[in-house]
């Protein structure tokens, strides 16, 4: 019993590290998507980070460019979006077959995206709902969702067991090598 639960924490904690790693690379895509997309918009690369940190920082963290402000919402952006990938992960791993994983996880972005942004924004933080660009911040979430999707890429993967050798597999060239 004591073994079998060992195992099970062990295949969770290699769940939980694996969607931490896979929600961290897809948050770091998603907000270059953003970012790239502000910029051809013609606003600041760091828009969407700069609208993060409005939650500790208000009015004044809504600027152009990058500031001190920036920096928590960067990290507000990939804390919360890697715990995410990582909670996600802990919650399907050995549960859906790898073809479903994609659509599982893109859905299960864009469910964040609106339960966060459309519903608790508006109540919490009205100035990231109403400044958020929508389409931008779907198509985002929906490349974060795809890249969740590769967290089994991230698990620890069993070792190959070693090599059998000659003297392994056929007794008689054992003894030959014994009677040498």
């Amino acid at each position: 019993m004591a073994t079998a639960m060992e195992r099970r924490s062990a295949k969770s904690l290699s769940a939980f590290l694996a969607g931490l790693q896979a929600g961290m690379v897809g948050v770091w895509w998603m907000l270059a998507w953003m970012g790239a997309s502000a910029v051809w918009q013609r606003q600041s690369f760091w828009t969407a980070e700069n609208l993060m940190a409005s939650v500790f920082y208000g009015n004044a963290a809504i600027r152009w460019g990058f500031s001190a402000g920036t920096v928590s919402g960067l990290a507000l952006y990939v804390l919360l979006y890697s715990l995410l990938g990582a909670g996600f992960a802990m919650a399907v791993a050995g549960r859906l077959p790898r073809s479903r994983l994609p659509l599982a996880s893109m859905a299960f972005a864009l469910c964040w995206y609106y339960a966060a942004f459309h519903l608790a924004a508006k109540a919490a933080w009205p100035l990231v709902a109403l400044l958020d660009t929508e389409r931008t911040t779907v198509l985002g979430h929906l490349l974060y969702g795809a890249l969740l999707a590769r967290f089994p890429a991230y698990l620890p993967h069993a070792a190959a067991p070693p090599a059998a050798s000659a003297l392994d597999i056929v007794p008689e060239a054992r003894s030959e090598a014994q009677e040498q």
